[in-house]
């Protein structure tokens, strides 16, 4: 009986091999990629990609890295329009609506699916991987720079940049050349493979590209989160292929002040009357971040001369703004700033611009020992006494003729709903006197240590 069960259950061996050439499969090569899916090789590809509709993107990621079999199958699958339809989300203004089905923001989701994606051609070089993201992202409008209709209230730029900080990171030590192509290419795939021109318009006339250009760069290359040295990769890279004019217009677009109304940038913000902190840090978080040690392709002249550049947007900026964002950008590009006029001998600019220094910091409650210290460290810089003397002297024509310009027009009663020439009167004023105190706080410390 054992041997009679055997040979009805026993197939031919050359039954076999017809039954292999029929199916297409070569017996070596093709049984190795079947045992490479596991458990799966049982199942048809249908009922693989029903079974995927039942993961989250984060198991369907962990699965990609069982093999390079199962990876390819989940590349066919996202591919498809069923798993596009589960992967490809696109509640971007109602997000609430994934986190009540999914359990997870919008955000979170396309984090994963970066992360997913990125296994799954982990082995593929980086110009490839990038063909592959735009051609799979190509159908999401909102990932696109004229894409959306209401771009203020879309997450589509946020979840596009949090997918590309995971999908594609710059090496920082070895690895891919930080300036790749290609990693540079991500930066046109919602443009549609062009660049985003900064034509030389006057300020303010294209309003509307302006704003799409500013929610793209910081929504996707320079969104919340992304480490310095990516922002300085991503802001060099925007920046550098433009001439110093065009290079001030983007930045002001990307960081400076908007209208709290509909978004769009505010050009006349530095010009009209001063401004506050929060309408010039983004700015100067900027200004900062060039001038540090991970923009390594900028020097402390091209800072300088962007800066120059940036205060005479669209027409020269009130001296009070341009104090107070060199005070908001650190010591370091305050000084080398203020430096670089002294060596060229324009001391009436820069004793003008220490005394609103000293305006600021009355004004914003900032230590007054700060402004008298940079004023003695520009001092040094001076090569000769007679340029030190002068300087100095510049400085206090400056407060008297400042003083007497504000209060003039205080007695011709130029006043506002705020009152605000007798408020600054009353502030230069208070700065002066505190500017003085701190110096001769110095010079009798200095006297007390020397007797």
């Amino acid at each position: 009986n054992t041997k009679t069960m055997s040979s009805c259950t026993s197939v031919p061996r050359q039954k076999q091999r017809r039954s292999s050439r029929r199916s297409g499969l070569t017996p070596g090569r093709d049984s190795q990629a079947l045992s490479a899916l596991g458990d799966f090789q049982t199942l048809p590809l249908e009922i693989f990609q029903m079974v995927l509709n039942y993961l989250s993107v984060k198991d369907i990621s962990m699965l990609s890295m069982v093999s390079k079999t199962i990876s390819g199958r989940l590349i066919n699958y996202i591919s498809t329009s069923s798993g596009s339809r589960r992967l490809l989300l696109q509640d971007f203004h109602r997000p609430e609506l994934l986190a009540r089905r999914e359990g997870a923001s919008i955000l979170e989701h396309y984090k994963a699916l970066g992360l997913l994606l990125k296994r799954c051609t982990l082995l593929l070089p980086t110009r490839d991987r990038l063909k592959y993201v735009h051609k799979v992202l190509a159908g999401v409008s909102c990932f696109k720079l004229n894409g959306c209709a209401s771009p203020l209230h879309c997450l589509g730029l946020q979840c596009y940049g949090v997918f590309l900080q995971v999908h594609i990171k710059i090496q920082r030590a070895g690895g891919e050349n930080p300036n790749d192509k290609h990693q540079e290419n991500a930066f046109s795939l919602p443009f549609g493979g062009r660049k985003a021109e900064p034509s030389p318009f006057f300020p303010g006339s294209a309003r509307r590209l302006e704003l799409r250009i500013r929610l793209f760069c910081r929504g996707v290359l320079l969104s919340p989160g992304s480490h310095r040295s990516d922002c300085a990769f991503w802001l060099t890279r925007i920046l550098k292929p433009w001439p110093m004019v065009n290079q001030a217009r983007l930045l002001y677009i990307i960081f400076g002040p908007v209208s709290s109304r509909d978004g769009h940038v505010v050009w006349q913000k530095m010009i009209e009357g001063p401004t506050d902190e929060t309408s010039l840090k983004g700015l100067a978080d900027a200004i900062k971040l060039l001038y540090g040690t991970e923009a390594r392709e900028w020097t402390a002249d091209d800072v300088i001369s962007l800066v120059d550049e940036l205060s005479v947007l669209p027409q020269e900026w009130l001296m009070e703004n341009n104090a107070r964002l060199l005070l908001l950008s650190g010591n370091s590009i305050c000084f080398t700033f203020m430096a670089s006029k002294a060596v060229n001998g324009r001391a009436v600019e820069l004793a003008r611009l220490m005394v609103f220094m000293a305006l600021v910091c009355e004004k914003d409650l900032y230590c007054m020992d700060w402004a008298v210290k940079m004023m003695q460290k520009v001092c040094k810089v001076f090569s000769t006494p007679w340029e030190r003397n002068n300087f100095l002297q510049c400085l206090e024509n400056t407060f008297a003729h400042m003083l007497m310009d504000m209060m003039q027009a205080v007695l011709a009663g130029e006043r506002d709903e705020e009152d605000s020439s007798f408020l600054n009167l009353f502030h230069l004023v208070n700065a002066q006197a505190n500017f003085h105190k701190e110096i001769l706080y110095m010079a009798m410390g200095s006297n007390s240590s020397t007797t």
